[in-house]
């Protein structure tokens, strides 16, 4: 029996596991761990599955009768450098272009994470797409290898199972000794349970992986060339993409981006020091967010945000008031650690996120627990409810991307994060700490190198105010690819696409993907609304 349910998805929401926009706001070794140096030299990648190999068509039907989505199921080798082995299955979607007479051709969206489910994800969102490429384009997503629909990590046997296993780490990050162990036991748990679930698959659910699915993919619907739009953790699967099948691609842009450096370390050798989040940045960039969210807040009349206290700087003392009181005296549920992490992550969307964070902020100052948050409905697809526990996010991020071994340095990089990004460098120096103890190491990963040219530049958004993947990280991107154009968003929240609150953006995203028309260099677009103005 597959484990679900809410519990499992709510632990899994509430962890910084989610690099994704809808997944937070919603979170990379050959042998067992001991054996293992984290920075093991990989062997090199197998070759790019050959034009020869047979793929087929995939078998679209409608989701469900009368849903305006289509599902369908690829078959795809385990492992690409043994194509006559075992086959896992990935689960597909497709909305087809509103307008067929003008359609360019297929758009393959990746909406992040590690861990986010596409086929979930992107039906839930689609309305925030660009209208041009909604018209102009059938919009497919898919649940990358290992992850929800598709043939995915699950350690565990029965759904109680697993929500027994989510009680345990403490919500949001430990504070304090005991609560460490307790993380630290946890995650070191879920790494042997997973180890003996399927070793296999931990081993074959890196990017490159999912790259060379991704090309296979393009073929089953008979595209010559990749039209591609990846998000957060989509960028660094686009970049894997664009130095694999640099040929291949049509069109590319990728939206709030991870510096491809920051995900491999460098490629250099011996253990990392810091975590991937630290190296990204994630906690300088989702401190200067929340400044910026306090400094509009209190900006503005209480009647429009919640928390404003009168002022910019009234309202930071208020709020480091509240951070201070909820370690001493939580409100319910409502800890020190649930309220920053709940904080960091609910700054990843603009509207509504930030006007219901201000409430959540506004309850507890007074000592009143917060409502529970009201989710979205399901899209209209078949399986909308997938598992997504903490080991799919983990079995990517850890098998990929090199982070220190030793679950003891984690605490003196959680102080050494804090005093540079206060209580948001908590929140993402634990968010990586299970890969200390994961036991799995990508069997064909990709460390570069990144400079491989491709037909049409790649079109690289970054957003000013971003709590999870900084500006800093386009730059980086634009820089590391061979031929890039940066796209500045002077804006706010996780990725440009999920906060479509910019019509310059929308409008230079849609001519890039129609007729190749790129942004004059050094063109930055502003919001259409300011929050809370």
């Amino acid at each position: 029996m597959s484990a679900s349910g809410p519990t499992a998805r709510r632990h899994r929401r509430r962890r910084a596991a989610v690099l994704t926009a809808a997944l937070a706001c919603s979170a990379l070794f050959t042998g067992p761990a001991a054996a293992v140096s984290p920075r093991a030299t990989a062997p090199p990648p197998p070759p790019a599955p050959s034009p020869s190999v047979t793929v087929r068509k995939l078998d679209w039907k409608p989701c469900k009768p009368g849903s305006p989505w289509d599902c369908a199921t690829a078959k795809v080798p385990l492992d690409h450098a043994a194509p006559a082995g075992r086959t896992i299955d990935l689960a597909v979607v497709r909305r087809q272009a509103g307008d067929p007479a003008r359609r360019v051709g297929t758009l393959f969206v990746n909406p992040g994470g590690p861990g986010g489910p596409g086929t979930v994800q992107v039906p839930q969102n689609y309305d925030r797409f660009p209208e041009e490429l909604r018209e102009r384009f059938d919009v497919v997503s898919w649940d990358p290898r290992g992850i929800g629909n598709s043939t995915a990590v699950n350690c565990f046997d029965t759904t109680e199972q697993a929500t027994a296993w989510a009680a345990r780490p403490p919500g949001g990050f430990p504070v304090g000794a005991q609560e460490r162990t307790a993380w630290i036991d946890a995650y070191e748990d879920l790494g042997r349970l997973c180890e003996k679930r399927d070793p296999d698959l931990l081993r074959h659910v890196s990017t490159a992986d999912t790259a060379r699915d991704l090309d296979l993919l393009r073929r089953s619907v008979g595209e010559t060339q990749l039209n591609y739009l990846g998000v957060s953790y989509g960028t660094i699967l686009g970049a894997t993409y664009a130095n694999l099948f640099p040929d291949r691609v049509r069109a590319m842009v990728l939206d709030s981006n991870i510096a491809p450096r920051a995900w491999t370390d460098g490629a250099g050798q011996g253990e990392a020091r810091t975590p991937t989040f630290l190296r990204m940045g994630s906690d300088v960039s989702a401190a200067a967010t929340l400044d910026r969210f306090l400094t509009l807040c209190g900006s503005a009349p209480a009647t429009r945000c919640a928390f404003s206290a009168g002022s910019p700087e009234a309202t930071r003392e208020k709020f480091d008031r509240l951070m201070q009181r909820l370690r001493e005296r939580p409100v319910g549920p409502w800890t020190y650690a649930r309220t920053v992490a709940d904080t960091v992550t609910s700054l990843y969307i603009v509207d509504p996120g930030w006007t219901a964070l201000a409430g959540r902020l506004q309850d507890l100052s007074q000592g009143r627990e917060p409502k529970p948050p009201v989710y979205p409905p399901p899209p209209p697809v078949d399986r909308p409810n997938p598992y997504l526990g903490d080991e799919q996010a983990s079995a990517v991020w850890c098998g990929d991307s090199p982070n220190p071994r030793d679950p003891a340095a984690y605490h003196g990089l959680e102080e050494d994060s804090a005093r540079r990004a206060g209580d948001a460098g908590r929140f993402w120096t634990w968010a990586a700490e299970g890969c200390a103890t994961w036991p799995a190491r990508a069997a064909a990963g990709y460390d570069g190198p990144w400079d491989t040219p491709t037909p049409r530049p790649v079109l690289v958004i970054g957003t000013r105010y971003d709590p999870s993947t900084p500006y800093t990280g386009a730059q980086a991107m634009a820089r590391e690819l061979a031929d890039a154009r940066l796209l500045t968003n002077d804006g706010y929240g996780h990725t440009a696409l999920f906060n479509n609150g910019s019509r310059c953006i929308s409008a230079y995203e849609s001519r890039y993907f129609v007729d190749g028309t790129l942004p004059p260099p050094g063109t930055v677009c502003g919001p259409d609304r300011v929050p809370f103005s």
